[in-house]
């Protein structure tokens, strides 16, 4: 996990996620609009998964 992606997962949880997979983009842009807390903790998350 680069510093850009955090920084990007900060302000713009979704795009942080967009090489992740369609499943992954659409659960955090489902959580930015539930608040922008939950959609970063959300891709803040599926960035620390190792794949």
């Amino acid at each position: 996990m680069s510093c850009f992606r955090v920084l990007l997962a900060v302000i713009l949880p979704p795009l942080a996620v967009i090489d992740r997979g369609c499943g992954s983009i659409i659960i955090v842009t489902l959580l930015t609009l539930c608040g922008w807390a939950p959609g970063v903790i959300g891709a803040l998350v599926i960035l620390n998964k190792n794949e």
